[in-house]
């Protein structure tokens, strides 16, 4: 489920001791972003189950009528594929947009923007009373959450200290997994109210969301390596010495804005960039780069979290579980508090290692899951309990590693130049196969006409492509634990991602790190970089 774009060179607060408290709480909040797409992802899996909510936007089905639905009210499957997956759609599109956004109007003030955005179409869901409006609604709340999913962890990665960056740019993903349990809380309490408030009240809360990380982050001060950018050089010295809390004159802070203005001055030196320079194979791989950050985005897609988080309730019913409103809850707890682990791990294990283990723990659950629900009926209660369980498993693996690690690794691998581009093409990507999973899920899993009725048999797809996660990390994800970005840079240019963890430890142990070598890669760089455009 849907960090951002890192920024070059250490870090906010590299030459300073770790005692930034202040700093860092400040870019944690604005993960409270992440509450929007989480909350919305989880609340339509509950909103679109609900009684009163069927009665207005559904049609009366004969095929559906059962003890808890007499009149069979429903939706068809391609009305439920485009009531949730339209998001996606609007998500893919705000992701295009947040880079110019992001060197426009800057990420704090990019961010205040797509809240509004978002709260538009939450007004539109609210007050709708047929889907067309309720679907232009979501577009529109796509819209905003696409462009939230690129400026916040943007903004992170530009603030945080290389220390704990890969922790606070895990904050954005916990954020998420704290919406999708709101969402199950606050769905169960209000699914059997009578009339439309029992879904406009959990549609409207999102203005509260909305409205608490816009003023919030209004507050916050604005990227220095933005200002730097514009040449607001006094106003950066402003910004910085607020996330360090120091002043202004302070060596540290003079310090900071002296490597980021070295840096930046460096990428002007190159030129600017455009979407095709994304993908250069040149000595510092930036097409490899590029497609790792797009592919890894894709990958955490089709690891089958969000088939959960959108059509659980509907899943769980159909397995025959009593409560499934109450399930959606428990496993929203496990999400919410698993992801915990793997902030912690993303420092002490490292990237690499975590994604490795996530994608084989994941496979493993998953064939569990498909294998138990094809060989035991739905009304063995024992059956119920190990799909639960295997599904609750699941669930703390993706938590505990691809949640959070695959938004920390496209966070740490872009260099200036083509950060926020490369960024809204990775999280674009995101959103695109999330668009596609959850339109076409209920094709594939529903028993009717045109659909390909798989029910529990997709957890066999599932496990499927979790093997592959677990290849395409192997090959193509290093290991960055504790590298400065130019580190990381320089790994790119002297080895491959299967090798890095031997490169890391001589990064780590001061090797080939001395100003003049890093003197000589910058020219050969801008050299090769010249070379290219020419």
């Amino acid at each position: 489920m849907a960090g951002g774009p890192a920024a070059s060179g250490p870090g906010i607060g590299a030459n300073g001791h770790k005692n930034k408290l202040a700093g860092i709480l400040m870019t944690a909040f604005s993960a409270f972003g992440g509450i929007l797409f989480g909350y919305d992802t989880g609340g339509i899996s509950g909103i679109k189950e609900m009684r009163s909510w069927l009665i207005q936007f559904g049609v009366r089905i004969p095929e559906k009528v059962t003890a808890t639905n007499p009149e069979g009210w429903a939706i068809t499957s391609s009305t439920e594929s485009l009531v949730v997956s339209i998001l996606s759609a609007g998500t893919f599109v705000g992701a295009l947009l947040g880079a110019p956004m992001a060197d426009f109007v800057g990420r704090k003030w990019g961010i205040v923007l797509a809240c509004l955005v978002f709260s538009v179409g939450v007004a539109m869901q609210t007050a709708a009373t047929a889907i067309p409006l309720f679907i232009v609604g979501r577009v529109f709340a796509g819209l905003g959450v696409g462009l939230v999913s690129v400026l916040i962890p943007m903004y992170q990665s530009e603030c945080s200290p290389k220390w704990i960056r890969g922790a606070v740019v895990s904050t954005y993903q916990w954020a998420i997994t704290i919406g999708l349990l709101l969402s199950a809380v606050v769905n169960d309490a209000t699914k059997d109210r009578v009339g439309p408030t029992a879904y406009r009240i959990p549609i409207a809360l999102q203005f509260v969301w909305a409205g608490v990380l816009a003023g919030g982050v209004a507050l916050l001060p604005e990227s220095p390596r933005f200002l730097i950018k514009k040449g607001r050089d006094a106003d950066a010295a402003h910004s910085l010495s607020r996330l360090v809390r120091l002043p202004a004159e302070h060596p540290e802070v003079q310090a900071e804005l002296a490597e980021i203005k070295e840096n930046y001055e460096h990428e002007l030196a190159i030129g600017e960039s455009s979407y095709a320079d994304c993908f250069r194979f040149n000595e510092s791989r930036i097409g490899l780069r590029t497609l790792t950050g797009i592919f890894i985005q894709a990958w955490q897609q089709l690891t089958g979290i969000n088939f959960i988080f959108y059509y659980g309730t509907t899943f769980f019913k159909r397995s025959g579980i009593n409560d499934p409103f109450l399930i959606t809850i428990a496993t929203s707890i496990v999400n919410v508090f698993m992801t915990l682990p793997g902030m912690w791990g993303v420092e002490r294990f490292g990237r690499r290692r975590l994604l490795l283990v996530g994608a084989a723990g994941m496979a493993i659950c998953e064939y569990i899951v498909a294998i138990v629900g094809v060989t035991v009926s739905v009304d063995n209660i024992a059956a119920q309990k190990v799909l639960i369980a295997f599904v609750c498993i699941y669930i703390a693996f993706f938590a505990s590693t691809w949640g959070p690690v695959a938004w920390v690794v496209t966070g740490e691998i872009f260099p200036l130049q083509i950060r926020a581009k490369a960024m809204s093409l990775s999280v674009a990507s995101n959103w695109l196969w999330n668009f596609g999973i959850g339109y076409a899920t209920p094709y594939l899993v529903n028993k009717e006409a045109g659909s390909a009725g798989l029910e529990v048999k997709v957890f066999f797809l599932w496990g499927s492509t979790c093997a592959c996660c677990l290849i395409f990390t192997y090959f193509c994800v290093p290991e960055t634990k504790g590298l400065s970005l130019e580190q990381i840079d320089l790994m790119y240019q002297h080895t491959i991602p299967s090798k890095s963890l031997a490169y890391r430890r001589r990064l780590m142990a001061g090797e080939e790190i001395s100003a003049d070598h890093k003197l000589d890669s910058m020219d050969d760089k801008h050299e090769t970089e010249v070379n290219d455009k020419v």
